[in-house]
């Protein structure tokens, strides 16, 4: 509502509280992603430590997930895998950078489950899903930083489904971006 005077930390806390719900909404409502995907990580700092936010992104630009880890190795890389085809279609190529922890990931996912996706990488092709950390990144350095994990677990998802409002990523593209948050937490 226009006009109400609301305190940043009680943002904070509503972000904290409900940004699990929302996301989990967003998820079941969420479009289905293209076969050719972009694979990145960055770095956000928690507690004065570093964690690592991986992120996909399809071949238009549509989100396909986005976790934090604590740790920056293959079984990390590996659990965002299997989650984001478990939620989504299985890829045709995933196109990476020269990160180790995302190649051996690739191919351990390949040998165990019998797929034959194809890991490509080209610094130029993933520039889609380098652009799209800037959202995040920008709405992060804007914060006073994170005090602990969970807190940063969960700011990055609330982050994560508006810009997938804003990129028109729900079922119903006709709708507005007001609407389809109304929707999402009704």
């Amino acid at each position: 509502m226009r006009g109400v005077q609301v305190d940043h930390a009680t943002i904070q806390r509503w972000v904290y509280k409900f940004a699990p719900f929302i996301e989990a909404k967003m998820g079941k409502r969420k479009r289905i992603v293209g076969s050719s995907w972009r694979m990145d990580e960055t770095c956000i700092k928690v507690k004065e430590q570093w964690c690592y936010l991986y992120r996909a992104v399809d071949k238009s630009g549509n989100t396909v997930d986005f976790p934090l880890t604590k740790r920056r190795q293959r079984r990390s890389t590996q659990s965002f895998l299997i989650k984001a085809i478990a939620n989504n279609c299985k890829p045709r190529i995933i196109n990476i950078d020269k990160s180790g922890s995302n190649i051996s990931a690739i191919k351990v996912y390949n040998k165990r489950s019998f797929s034959k996706i194809t890991i490509r990488q080209s610094k130029y092709l993933n520039n889609n899903v380098e652009q799209d950390h800037r959202f995040i990144k920008w709405r992060i350095l804007n914060g006073l930083g994170f005090k602990n994990f969970e807190s940063a677990r969960r700011t990055p998802g609330g982050i994560e489904v508006v810009h997938m409002l804003r990129k028109k990523q729900m079922i119903n593209p006709g709708i507005t971006m007001f609407k389809s948050f109304c929707k999402l937490v009704a």
